[in-house]
């Protein structure tokens, strides 16, 4: 009693899928490589910013961070230092100059890259049926793109432009604060531009 010959109970086997471990490894590491690239487009756009006497002035109104998905560069107004001509997709000259150099910069990577246009919660005299927060954001983040473009980005890379109107607030305590009206350009990876590609599949 108790004793069980050998093949009686079948012991459960785990089986490893080799193909699919070395799948997911060559996965991790192409994200690792891809990751440590854009940190270094990072470093070489704040080198870049540091290095050059008219874009060190605006140092604080270039912001750089790595998200899920990719680097993200915004160009944030300050009270005093707008981007734009007021209610108007203008760009200012210095603005200009920001955008240029930072689309010489993202050609060096062969990332495709989105264009977002933010503005802060003042609302139109007009009201939302007219122009309004929508035409503004969606206008000036075209505008930001030709100038990417005239600095020499490839056309070819910008996946995606949108406005945002006041949807995503940098400063949700202030939705009138100054920094709310920006530019948003985010490197894309890999993983977050082929879920942008394939948005139209089932």
């Amino acid at each position: 009693t108790g004793q069980v010959k050998e093949g009686e109970i079948e012991s459960k086997k785990k089986t490893i899928n080799l193909k699919e471990t070395n799948q997911e490894f060559l996965r991790k590491q192409f994200e690792e490589q891809e990751k440590a690239k854009l940190n270094e487009l990072k470093q070489r756009i704040e080198k870049m910013v540091e290095g050059s006497p008219t874009l060190k002035q605006f140092k604080n109104q270039l912001l750089l961070d790595i998200t899920s998905e990719g680097l993200r560069i915004q160009i944030v107004d300050e009270q005093n230092r707008p981007m734009f001509d007021s209610s108007s997709a203008d760009l200012k000259p210095y603005t200009k100059e920001i955008l240029r150099e930072i689309g010489r910069a993202l050609n060096s990577v062969g990332n495709r890259v989105t264009v977002s246009g933010h503005t802060d919660a003042a609302r139109f005299s007009g009201g939302e049926k007219g122009f309004s927060n929508w035409e503004l954001s969606a206008n000036r983040a075209n505008a930001s793109r030709r100038e990417l473009v005239v600095g020499g980005m490839d056309d070819h890379k910008v996946l995606r432009v949108v406005g945002l109107s006041s949807t995503v607030l940098f400063d949700k305590n202030d939705p009138l604060n100054p920094v709310n009206r920006r530019i948003s350009i985010i490197v894309l990876n890999k993983k977050t531009e082929d879920a942008f590609l394939n948005e139209g599949e089932r």
